[in-house]
């Protein structure tokens, strides 16, 4: 058994010695980055920045959380507006919801500047995305096969792609995305820039990393590292002839239980948990893989939100879900390696924040 009861210490959070006006960055996009409250960069922005803009490939370890989007868009949208060559940059991400959390970050930090974005996922239309690819973008953001699907009816074309984001690519490998992540570096002939992210060193991947990247700068930085000592873990420990969800609704009604990731193993049980839980009055929604793109994004906004408490997950479904202030992590079946429960308490105790993981077991 792999799980341990640990006691969460406060991390001294980072402090950039300069904020984004002393940064060599457009006006436009400091007027966006200040819209959004963003005064300062995060650690990983922060030790980046003129790496990328020097044009470097990048090793970064770091986890979601850190600020590691604005560390490759925000060099990204400054060198947009620098120059108008035709070429745009190809952000490849391993789940739906991430593609769209960095869309819209995108979105956000252009508000006073004249680019373009799109993302291209599964489970949405392809006679949509085909309408989107008729305008010109500036960065295309999407998931290893829809962004393949795209390009093999010649409707993507990928010649002009200067600038490749690999973002959580340690779950893109855990994800099967490996041929299809090498097939699509091997269309990128105009590719002159690479930018890793990943929240772990992949020892067994680094021959492909070392063919990716071109003598690449590595960066990590102290929140990027594996999660645990910003996370109370400890396990729920059924006596014999205890009631399992009587015993789990009896925490969720705990004030402290304010907002709630809890994992099952399968989506049918996912689906049937989710149900029993809005049955006695504790509200709930779930995301996985037999939901529908626009159900799984409505029920990550409700939770976002606070519409909800409890947002019920696969390890999947999970991948790349950034919400702040994710009180508890529930394990209401264990996971199966060590890897997928790392990845699993993850989701709570980000970037200096404390959370708590809880696991059930017989």
């Amino acid at each position: 058994m792999f799980i341990k009861k640990a006691v969460a210490s406060k991390e001294v959070k980072y402090e950039a010695s300069r904020t984004f006006e002393d940064m060599p960055i457009s006006r436009s996009l400091l007027t966006s980055l200040t819209k959004k409250g963003f005064s300062h960069p995060t650690e990983i922005q922060d030790k980046t920045y003129e790496t990328l803009m020097e044009g470097h490939d990048l090793m970064g370890l770091a986890q979601t959380g850190t600020g590691k989007t604005g560390a490759f868009l925000i060099p990204i949208i400054e060198k947009l507006l620098q120059n108008n060559q035709r070429s745009y940059a190809l952000v490849v991400v391993p789940t739906r919801e991430l593609a769209l959390q960095v869309e819209e970050e995108f979105r956000d930090m252009t508000q006073t500047c004249n680019l373009t974005t799109a993302s291209f996922i599964g489970g949405t239309s392809v006679n949509m995305d085909e309408k989107k690819l008729r305008k010109p973008l500036n960065v295309i953001i999407g998931t290893p096969g829809r962004l393949l699907d795209l390009h093999s009816r010649g409707k993507l074309n990928l010649r002009y792609v200067n600038t490749l984001v690999l973002d959580e690519f340690d779950r893109m490998l855990d994800m099967g995305f490996a041929k299809d992540v090498q097939r699509i570096i091997n269309e990128l002939r105009s590719r002159k820039q690479t930018m890793l992210f990943s929240a772990t060193l992949l020892g067994s991947q680094q021959k492909m990393i070392d063919e990716i990247l071109r003598n690449p700068v590595e960066v990590r930085v102290s929140s990027g590292e594996t999660s645990g000592d910003q996370i109370e873990q400890d396990i729920v420990r059924l006596n014999p002839g205890e009631d399992k969800f009587k015993k789990l609704v009896d925490m969720l009604n705990s004030e402290e239980f304010s907002r709630v990731i809890l994992f099952d193993e399968t989506k049918h049980k996912v689906n049937r948990l989710c149900g029993k839980l809005n049955k006695v009055g504790i509200k709930a929604d779930q995301i996985q893989g037999n939901k529908s793109q626009n159900a799984r994004q409505r029920a990550l906004n409700s939770f976002k939100k606070g519409q909800i408490q409890v947002l019920v997950a696969t390890d999947v479904a999970a991948r790349g879900i950034d919400v702040e202030d994710v009180s508890h992590v529930i394990n209401y079946e264990r996971p199966v390696t060590f890897e997928s429960y790392i990845h699993r308490i993850g989701r709570t105790g980000r970037a200096g924040n404390l959370g708590k993981a809880f696991t059930f077991v017989d």
